[in-house]
């Protein structure tokens, strides 16, 4: 029994949601159906951590895989595994459901069972993205995470639900094509969609430009990264706050693991010729990111636009090619989602009990919410890379990284910073120090045990991961390493 379980463990936790969706479809009761959701994402935790205590932090390859035959006539299967690079995606997969269920406690109040079920759907499909082997299945399981994302807006969303779910869903499907696209040009010049295989093949010159725009377009469109941002902003002013934590935390990596996992490793060649470029992008997407961040007035759309900056971090990390940069854009976007997360989840606590996101209705919340200033203050400060926070380490990793191109792309990036700590502060300002401007910010009440205990785990581990990394790093090293080394070959090549 014991083997059977550890043989199967990367199955089993991407089961666990789609069992647990099952359940809850038959559960009745407000109580049971939130109880058993929130028992599914706890379950699916404790694997994804007994995963992280059985990896062999030395080992360079897949581990934990599994290989069923699935479409055998087209060379399909159901092929599963984990390294340092999708570890880590895996655990922030894991932890930010149970949250979303606890923000969701009281906030949803129409078709709830179908709101626990998408987050179910959301969670099982995107483990599958990131545990994928086989490009079929990847692609198909990025495909399904669009589905639950978009009810999520257009069912429990704001005024403006509608169009911001058909400008998602627009862009999304647009990515999801080029992606298709891609991965058929690789699997008709390699004859596999075994994604290890295709990163051992040659392909024809003529044919790798082409193929990696097509997944190039197609991962910088989930990213988001400039020019391709314009569906971000609208898609979170919308959602409910879990559909923002869901898609800000986890569906943005999707983007950035997909120029990791099949990007680099595959067309090291043409990713490098691509280079200077996506850097110049990434640092736009920066300065670009944090000054619209600077100018919004809505707490969504501010944390919003703070992400596609962090995101503009993680594509400077990608493509400066070294250990540092790399190993800092994974962290960032595992840290990322943690803070940014956590950001969304304060919002909500402020609308569910005002109905309003705009900073001039708040002021003076220091003393009527001691707990909540306090949270918010340290994920803002966070957000923003301060030393001892989780932010620090990627970013710091990657500046360090990008410093071996040019340290022009560390001086701009550096004003990213900057802008980031103008537009937190000046957010903690308006809402939390002054003297309350709305008769409801005047009657506000402080959280309760509820919402502590949902931002409790991402407080942990924002200063856990700020103090002491080297677990995070330690585990990503040796996968990181070997993509390094697939760029560096193709360098010093003919």
């Amino acid at each position: 029994m014991s083997s059977l379980f550890s043989d199967h463990l990367l199955s089993l936790m991407i089961a666990v949601p789609f069992l647990g969706m099952v359940a809850v479809a038959f559960v009745r009761g407000r109580f049971w159906v939130l109880s058993t959701t929130l028992a599914t994402t706890v379950v699916n935790l404790v694997l994804a951590l007994v995963v992280w205590m059985k990896f062999d932090l030395s080992e360079q390859g897949m581990q934990f895989v599994e290989r069923v035959e699935w479409m055998p006539t087209f060379g399909i299967q159901y092929a599963v595994g984990v390294d340092g690079i999708s570890l880590l995606l895996v655990l922030l997969t894991t932890i930010l459901p149970p949250l979303c269920v606890l923000g969701s406690w009281d906030s949803i109040t129409t078709r709830l069972k179908a709101f626990m079920m998408l987050i179910l759907l959301v969670e099982g499909a995107m483990l599958v993205v990131f545990t994928a082997l086989d490009a079929f299945l990847f692609f198909m399981l990025w495909e399904v995470t669009m589905i639950p994302m978009y009810f999520m807006i257009v069912l429990w969303g704001g005024p403006e639900r509608v169009a911001a779910g058909m400008k998602y869903v627009i862009y999304s499907l647009t990515g999801s094509l080029l992606l298709l696209v891609g991965i058929l040009g690789l699997s008709l010049q390699a004859g596999t969609f075994d994604i290890l295989a295709l990163a051992e093949h040659d392909y024809s010159p003529d044919s790798q430009f082409w193929i990696f725009l097509a997944l190039f377009l197609g991962f910088a469109i989930k990213l988001p990264m400039l020019p391709f941002h314009t569906w971000l902003p609208d898609a979170h002013s919308e959602a409910p706050t879990a559909g923002s934590v869901l898609l800000a935390g986890v569906l943005l990596k999707m983007g950035g693991y997909g120029l990791i996992r099949l990007g680099l490793p595959i067309f090291p060649e043409v990713a490098i010729q691509f280079a200077p470029v996506l850097l110049w992008l990434s640092v736009a997407a920066i300065l670009y990111g944090g000054y619209m961040a600077l100018a919004q007035s809505d707490l969504k759309r501010l944390v919003a636009y703070s992400s596609v900056s962090h995101m503009g971090f993680v594509t400077l990390g990608i493509f400066s090619f070294n250990n540092e940069g790399l190993e800092g854009a994974i962290l960032q976007m595992m840290t990322h989602g943690l803070t940014t997360g956590a950001m969304f989840l304060i919002v909500g606590q402020l609308y569910d009990r005002t109905h309003s996101r705009e900073m001039a209705d708040y002021g003076g919340l220091y003393q009527r919410m001691p707990r909540f200033v306090g949270i918010l203050s340290l994920f803002a400060v966070a957000s923003f890379g301060l030393p001892a926070t989780s932010n620090f380490i990627g970013e710091f990793l990657i500046l360090v990284g990008v410093s071996y191109r040019s340290f022009v792309f560390v001086v701009l990036a550096m004003g990213g910073i900057v802008l980031g700590a103008a537009y937190m502060l000046w957010m903690l300002q308006r809402v939390a120090l002054g003297k309350a401007r709305t008769e409801a910010a005047r009657n506000l009440t402080d959280i309760g045990l509820r919402e502590v205990l949902t931002l409790a785990p991402l407080v942990v581990a924002v200063l856990g991961i700020g103090l002491y990394p080297s677990p995070l790093l330690e585990a990503m090293d040796a996968s990181v390493s070997y993509v390094v080394e697939r760029v560096a070959s193709a360098q010093i090549a003919p």
